[in-house]
């Protein structure tokens, strides 16, 4: 039995969220041969909320770069940040211009001015509806595992000096920041739920298309880049398949005959 591993943005779904047909199928048909199927996101659990993405049946879930592990919709491990660290890291990103976005199990905090403007902040207000709080009206209430930040304009360099011992920056792109807690990525999530459900790491498999699946690339049993990911990441994978309107995911799994 194996234990497949799917990115959700990039991987199983496009920035409209769609789901292609064939990638639903591979899913159901890989369970039904007797392996395991996974969710593993940089997203926090707050963000992962979609029925059309979780009525696939997945087995377990690892969510916000391996802060939080579900299997069979119970929780096994979390990680949060405490308050004061928190408030500490939100000062800092505000004080050197970046507009943040927190993010955490139950919900994500976003302030409407900052985000108003942005094709992307709309489509978090749009997706997360009462899973979306303000960061001013909560300010200090927070419970959350990271953040992403638009980088726009800001003194980056500065910023990542005073947080660089507590966190680790995955740079996207020019303006995307994502900040995670140190000592957590995907990788570390897939090892933690490995020790924890005694699954040897050679039967993993991990399917993704950013910068932030390197780490868990670099520690699964087999790992697939999206043949439209990133450069790093088709760098760092054992095998490219196609796009993920290719029929890339079902490629993938036949590739391995999984399915």
């Amino acid at each position: 039995m194996k234990h497949v591993f799917f990115d959700i943005d990039g991987t199983l779904w496009d920035m409209r969220s769609v789901i292609p047909e064939s990638a639903v199928r591979a899913v159901k048909r890989l369970q039904a041969n007797g392996h395991k199927a996974y969710i593993s996101t940089g997203r926090t659990r707050g963000y992962v909320t979609d029925t059309r993405l979780l009525s696939l049946g997945f087995d377990g879930i690892l969510t916000g770069c391996g802060t939080r592990i579900e299997l069979n919709n119970e929780v096994i491990y979390e990680h949060t940040l405490s308050r004061d660290l928190a408030t500490r890291t939100v000062d800092a990103v505000r004080r050197y211009g970046f507009r943040p976005i927190l993010e955490g199990p139950e919900y994500l905090y976003m302030d409407y001015d900052d985000f108003k403007d942005d094709l992307y902040g709309r489509k978090v207000m749009k997706d997360l509806g009462e899973h979306l709080q303000p960061i001013k009206e909560n300010y200090g209430k927070w419970r959350i595992s990271k953040l992403s930040c638009d980088m726009t304009g800001c003194d980056k360099d500065s910023c990542y000096r005073e947080l660089r011992d507590d966190f680790d920056i995955i740079e996207h792109n020019d303006t995307i920041a994502e900040i995670v807690p140190k000592g957590f990525n995907k990788g570390t999530g897939l090892l933690k739920l490995c020790e924890l459900i005694d699954i040897d790491i050679k039967d993993t498999i991990v399917l993704g298309d950013g910068a932030n699946d390197v780490d868990i690339f670099k520690v699964a049993g087999f790992s697939i880049a999206m043949g439209s990911g990133s450069p790093l990441a088709k760098e760092a994978a054992d095998y490219v398949t196609t796009g993920l309107h290719e029929d890339g995911v079902m490629n993938a799994l036949e590739h391995l005959k999984l399915i």
